[in-house]
């Protein structure tokens, strides 16, 4: 028998309850501190947005603006679609490194979305979103975060969210991929903001000309 591809389906309605039951509102402050960064721009591109709450957030900047939603599972967009935005919003489902487009977007979010990848993956789903990246287009990364200095319990909660992820076949990974060197030396930072005792990270990178 086939082994089924990981999805986030079987979870898509509990998962912002899960994610506010360990993190609170850690995650949600990530990315929605950062939308001013995005504020003037008219093409968006959503990576993995999930249940979609985003979108509601988004509606506090006034200038119209079009959104590309890319979700690769389908019950996470079952869920954004029911989100009330005045902005002109495309869903696709699809994964990312399978989107085509003749679209340029001036900024991309892509919250929490290459801890669920390997390396090699991570690096794949980098360079494609890149090429769908404008010049001096703005990037908004949040991710988790480690280095050699970071406390056990840090450690312990991501073991523990591998091990149920794995579980219960959601994602397949073991470890937390450091991206900073995918943006080196094409993208610069503008700004960068820690979360839940520094394990959450949000950068904003500008790509240069």
């Amino acid at each position: 028998m086939a082994k089924r591809e990981p999805s986030y389906d079987k979870i898509a309605k509990r998962y912002d309850f899960l994610s506010r039951l360990v993190f609170f509102k850690s995650q949600v402050k990530a990315q929605t501190e950062q939308l001013g960064y995005i504020r003037h721009c008219k093409k968006l591109l959503i990576v993995g947005g999930g249940t979609g709450w985003i979108l509601k957030d988004l509606n506090a900047i006034t200038q119209p603006m079009t959104i590309v939603f890319v979700e690769a599972a389908i019950e996470m967009i079952a869920l954004a679609k029911k989100v009330v935005t005045h902005h002109q919003v495309e869903f696709v489902h699809q994964d990312i490194e399978d989107y085509q487009t003749n679209q340029v977007f001036d900024a991309v979010l892509t919250p929490f979305l290459f801890d669920n990848f390997d390396g090699a993956k991570a690096e794949k789903v980098f360079g494609h979103i890149d090429a769908l990246l404008a010049a001096e287009g703005i990037w908004v990364d949040v991710d988790f975060y480690l280095n050699k200095q970071s406390a056990l319990w840090k450690r312990a909660i991501l073991k523990a969210m591998h091990l149920f992820f794995r579980f219960i076949n959601v994602v397949r990974v073991n470890d937390l991929i450091d991206t900073s060197p995918f943006f080196k030396p094409q993208y610069i930072p503008i700004t960068e903001k820690h979360y839940y005792g520094n394990f959450i990270k949000a950068v904003i990178y500008q790509k240069q000309p």
